[in-house]
């Protein structure tokens, strides 16, 4: 297919390096430049069934921000039912509703019991935020 030549000046896509953003301090930096590293995190989950569920992939300009977003999820716990509501919660995001738990249990892998901890989990969790007066 026949390409317009381009105008000078202008970059094209092809000539955008590629480029990362620090998880600590936001900044934009070249992508070949990045550290990262997988630490646990309960409230990520990547898919169904996924073997990354419950892993987070941190990005960083350096290592020591890397290592300041690594202790931060050291403090952090991991809750079990806290990965399940995720998977719920993305379960029921992905297509149409689920109408029961069986429905819920085939999407995320969970089994019933797993899935009703999550939803109380998650609704003991929404209830003490809305108790939480506003800053």
């Amino acid at each position: 297919m026949w390409k317009r030549p381009r105008r000078g000046g202008h970059a094209h896509r092809d000539d955008i390096p590629p480029v990362e953003l620090c998880d600590q301090c936001g900044a934009v930096f070249p992508a070949d430049r990045a550290v990262c590293a997988l630490v646990p995190d309960s409230s990520c989950a990547q898919g169904r069934g996924g073997r990354a569920d419950g892993l987070r992939l941190l990005t960083a300009c350096g290592e020591q921000h890397l290592e300041e977003l690594r202790e931060d999820y050291r403090r952090r716990p991991f809750v079990e039912e806290e990965l399940w509501a995720a998977k719920v919660t993305q379960a029921l995001s992905a297509g149409p509703p689920a109408l029961t738990v069986a429905e819920v249990a085939r999407r995320t892998g969970l089994h019933e019991p797993e899935i009703h901890r999550a939803v109380l989990w998650h609704n003991r969790r929404l209830r003490e935020a809305r108790e939480q007066p506003d800053p």
